[in-house]
């Protein structure tokens, strides 16, 4: 497992309540769905690769063959 940081978030009251709601509806932590959140976003924008996925080159790697 990879190591885990932990981190101070200040959101707004609103966006706390609803994440937990939808939490709630998934059998989720908050914590656990914002996590949840942050990672779907991620692989969305193209910034992380999906589960398994190999690691991708770190930067001023050759490209493989």
């Amino acid at each position: 497992m990879p190591d885990r940081k932990s981190f101070l978030l200040r959101a707004d009251a609103t966006v706390l309540e609803a994440m937990q709601r939808w939490a709630n509806d998934d059998l989720r932590s908050l914590n656990a769905q914002v996590e949840f959140v942050l990672r779907e976003a991620l692989r969305k924008a193209g910034r992380m690769a999906p589960a398994g996925a190999p690691p991708p080159p770190e930067e001023g790697t050759p490209p493989a063959p």
